[in-house]
């Protein structure tokens, strides 16, 4: 097969996605990637593992409709040119604009996987509904090939846009988030005290962070050892970004011990008690909290969709209201002076990822899932 993965940035599929890529490699594929590159020394890593690569040059911030445009008509021609057997369509811009793109480029099968849906869906003001409106429009249009895959991380991602883009269910799958190696990700007791909270991810201010800090803040007055470690770096193409200026602030005042971003993050974990992500971003499945359920680490996250089907409430973490640093500092506490709960979230966590998030797993169902629309007649 030729298959085509379309990703919006490099370090993000490269994350995400890579070892479905390679698997495909290593079954006798030929398999294209086409993104935004960030950096010379990702385009040269992926040429070397053996890739295909075309610049697709996104404009993350979604505030130029020329560049809207100019992905448009890059996703068209690569389809004329490269003529795939398969197209994968990962994030929110490849799907809408690659969607409708590669269709009217003469391409038959496509695999759309919706691992969220992005800021559009947060606003509440008219503007943003009237957004909403026309985005869901956007996505009936791109989701319309006839020999599809729709790829679903969460539930409400899933109904949400099989109701309103009339998606068979025949045609939609759901698979645990973007998997974990579990051989990297291993399983470590606890370390000894005082307590350390990570919260790992993009800093912006839909993942929670400030909620993160604010929690911090109030827990500190009276436990003062308690450690709260920020991991990740500010994402400067989204207007949500955390300003390092006040990352800066958290660091001298005491509040948090600001780590940047990591590539340790399996080290980090281990030396953690508790992984937090009091994320309202609308997530598909957070691969972070999933990283850390592998690790053995109890969760605390929001209720919000793809947060609470990361998790199992009581069992593996601890679901609190969104926006809510307050119901945050009280989940942080409980465990803290629970450690025998601590200790039981974190051996189920790691059961529950050994069962759902197996990068293994995940790689195999796409490996499935490309010979299943191969297979069938255009």
């Amino acid at each position: 097969m030729r298959i085509l993965i379309v990703v919006n940035v490099d370090w993000f599929f490269i994350s995400h996605r890579l070892p479905i890529a390679v698997a495909a490699l290593e079954n006798g594929h030929d398999v294209f990637i086409a993104t935004t590159f960030t950096t010379s020394e990702n385009k040269s890593f992926l040429r070397d593992l053996g890739f295909q690569i075309y610049d697709l040059s996104i404009d993350r911030s979604g505030r130029n409709p020329l560049g809207f445009l100019d992905t448009f008509f890059r996703c068209f021609f690569i389809g004329i040119f490269l003529k795939p057997d398969i197209v994968h369509l990962v994030t929110i811009q490849p799907v809408l604009l690659g969607g409708i793109a590669f269709q009217l480029a003469g391409c038959k099968r496509i695999i759309y996987a919706i691992s969220g849906l992005g800021h559009v869906f947060l606003g509440k003001s008219v503007h943003a509904q009237v957004r909403r409106f026309f985005i869901v429009r956007l996505y009936r249009l791109a989701l319309s090939s006839r020999h599809r895959i729709v790829l679903f991380q969460n539930s409400r991602d899933k109904e949400l846009l099989k109701s309103s883009c009339k998606i068979p269910a025949s045609d939609c799958r759901s698979l645990a988030g973007s998997g974990v190696d579990l051989s990297t990700f291993t399983f470590h007791d606890l370390p000894p005290l005082p307590f350390t909270i990570v919260l790992a991810s993009r800093l912006l201010s839909s993942k929670g962070v400030l909620e993160f800090v604010q929690a911090a803040q109030q827990l500190k007055k009276s436990n003062p050892s308690l450690r709260f470690q920020l991991v990740g770096s500010p994402d400067s193409s989204n207007p949500l970004s955390i300003s390092p200026l006040l990352i800066e602030q958290w660091v001298s005042d005491g509040t948090i011990e600001y780590l940047g971003f990591r590539t340790d993050l399996s080290t980090i974990l281990s030396n953690s008690h508790i992984f937090c992500l009091p994320s309202y971003y609308p997530e598909g499945l957070p691969k972070a909290i999933c990283e850390a359920a592998a690790c053995g680490r109890a969760v605390i996250t929001t209720v919000e969709p793809g947060c609470r089907d990361a998790v199992v409430e009581g069992v593996t973490g601890v679901l609190v209201p969104s926006r809510n640093s307050s119901a945050l500092a009280r989940a942080i506490s409980d465990l803290t002076l629970n450690p025998e709960k601590l200790v039981s979230m974190g051996h189920a966590a790691r059961k529950h990822a050994e069962l759902f998030f197996d990068i293994k797993h995940i790689v195999e169902m796409h490996l499935q899932f490309y010979n299943e629309l191969f297979n069938k007649s255009v």
